[in-house]
């Protein structure tokens, strides 16, 4: 362990921080948040997330913004499923 990181340590109180809940925050998270993963050769080209953006912009302008609104508001038709017996 680092000299500089074992002094720090010793000025919290970890004991008045309690016990820890897994996933508490994890819904505030991932509410604001689309995570996608890049293959590799893409994320050499789009390095950061503005340039992802930029990309993605041109791409629904050149696809016409009004078709893929549309095709991303449609709702899915409602399938009934009927048991063979």
């Amino acid at each position: 362990m680092n000299k500089k990181a074992s002094t720090s340590n010793k000025e919290y109180d970890l004991s008045r921080l309690g016990p820890g809940v897994r996933g508490k925050y994890y819904q505030q998270a991932v509410a604001g948040t689309n995570l996608v993963l890049l293959e590799p050769e893409l994320a050499r080209i789009l390095r950061d997330s503005k340039s992802v953006n930029r990309a993605l912009r041109l791409l629904v302008d050149a696809a016409g913004a009004s078709t893929l609104r549309s095709a991303a508001t449609r709702r899915p038709s409602k399938k009934t499923t009927h048991s063979a017996g």
